[in-house]
């Protein structure tokens, strides 16, 4: 069945929502529009933005940007790994965190995925749903993924801990080193060109240092030869809703990671 120009809009619209919000100046206007008209507050600068100002983010050069891993095709037997993998994770007693757990949440997306997005833990809707990243904070990261011009099913989105933590608390050291080799294994046989890391529990994870996370976000490191960006969790976005700011970093490492893949 036809989309009507209106649900298209409204599909497109919901996209574009984080670039709007990062202050990308992203002009999108509803048919039948005219500039200056009642969507004016869609189409026109971000409100912070000066006139003639370029709020586009600066991408980096090429000779600053890492080389991209070379990648042989998935075999048969790595894709039947996973699945193998997943599996045992849904079956996973190796932490306390099973007893409390309604589903485990190995990940979810293409077990090929050059793009590999890694969190901290579950929270309560995905606890609930067996899924990663489908409450608000999942929410916003997919209005980044569409933003990068990628399909939810183009990437492969997990976690550091595969269940979730009490209150949804940081994971404990024990239950992330019981954890993480599943996550290792994952990478290892979906080999991700570039991975993102979401947050602090990630980064310390993969790009251990003292520093705090604005001094890490926006820089490539790499694990295994694949180039790795650490960049603030969702979540963090959500509790400072108000401050743009860490939405236009944040689009600014995207940026980083959509050059590297081609995708800019």
């Amino acid at each position: 069945m036809k989309r009507s120009a209106a649900d298209i809009w409204e599909s497109l619209k919901g996209q574009v929502d984080f670039l709007t919000e990062a202050g990308a100046g992203f002009a999108l206007r509803r048919p039948g529009s005219v500039p200056g008209g009642p969507t004016a507050g869609i189409d026109g600068p971000a409100p912070d933005q000066r006139p003639g100002q370029d709020s586009q983010a600066r991408m980096p050069g090429p000779a600053s940007l890492p080389p991209l891993p070379e990648r042989a095709p998935q075999t048969d037997a790595e894709r039947q790994d996973l699945e193998e993998l997943e599996a045992q994770v849904l079956s996973c007693r190796l932490c306390p965190l099973h007893r409390l757990r309604t589903n485990a949440v190995p990940g979810e997306g293409d077990r090929a995925a050059e793009l590999m997005f890694i969190g901290e833990a579950p929270g309560r809707d995905e606890d609930a749903q067996g899924r990663p990243f489908v409450g608000r904070a999942g929410q916003l990261l997919r209005k980044i993924i569409a933003a990068m011009k990628f399909r939810e099913d183009e990437v492969y989105i997990t976690n550091i801990v595969k269940c979730r933590p009490p209150d949804n608390r940081v994971p404990h050291r024990e239950e992330s080193e019981a954890c993480v080799p599943y996550l290792l294994r994952q990478i290892e046989l979906i080999r991700p060109r570039v991975i993102v890391l979401l947050g602090k529990t990630p980064t310390d994870r993969f790009l251990p240092s003292r520093q705090g996370m604005t001094a890490r976000r926006g820089n490539f490191g790499e694990y295994c030869g694949i180039p790795v960006m650490p960049t603030f969790h969702p979540s963090y976005l959500i509790r400072n809703e108000g401050n743009r700011e860490l939405k236009r970093m944040v689009w600014e490492d995207m940026q980083k990671v959509m050059a590297l893949l081609g995708r800019k």
